[in-house]
């Protein structure tokens, strides 16, 4: 006798899965997968019977995968648009988590179409965080980028001052290699 009540593998709709939840997880196979238009096919559909459904963590979540789907296609401001949409939702549920995970997004998103100044303000907001938070490798990656950008600005001594001060987070915890690196990182910016 087979012990598996679902011997074909493939999900079948139960009372208390929805098909917007179905198309959902169709949508994310299609993404794992590489399939993007499909993906954002199913994510659509998910949106749509989610806005039906009311339900708010759904739409957020179509919304933050379309807006992924976005950005990977370079369509930035309907990515940002999106986000934004996902980010409303997520304030108003004082989901923190994914409010952080979609401010970074939008942080990367910023970087990636040049646009420095607001990039720069928002991996500031972001470099907060993860002090607050006390994460230091989360606050050394931070920096990292924070000093790259300031490059991307031709502004030296501010990058120099970000590589140093990611080499004094190492250096805090013994991790003598990066911190060396680091700060021959800072010096080769001003040289």
């Amino acid at each position: 006798m087979n012990s598996n009540p679902n011997p074909t593998g493939i999900r079948q709709q139960n009372k208390d899965t929805s098909q917007a939840q179905l198309d959902y997880e169709k949508g994310l196979e299609y993404l794992k997968n590489e399939e993007v238009a499909q993906a954002a096919n199913m994510f659509h559909n998910a949106l749509v019977g989610y806005e039906q459904e009311k339900n708010e963590h759904g739409i957020a979540n179509a919304l933050n995968r379309l807006g992924d789907i976005c950005y990977r296609n370079e369509d930035f401001d309907k990515a940002l648009e999106l986000y934004d949409r996902a980010y409303t939702i997520c304030q108003k549920e004082s989901d923190r988590f994914s409010l952080f995970t979609i401010e970074q997004k939008q942080a990367r998103l910023y970087l990636d179409r040049g646009d420095y100044q607001e990039a720069l303000r928002r991996y500031f907001d972001i470099l907060d965080e993860f002090e607050a938070l006390r994460n230091p490798g989360g606050t050394v990656d931070t920096l990292e980028v924070i000093a790259d950008i300031f490059l991307k600005l031709d502004e030296r001594e501010k990058a120099s001052e970000a590589y140093r001060t990611a080499a004094s987070i190492h250096k805090n915890f013994n991790h003598t290699r990066p911190a060396e690196e680091l700060l021959q990182k800072a010096e080769e910016v001003m040289a």
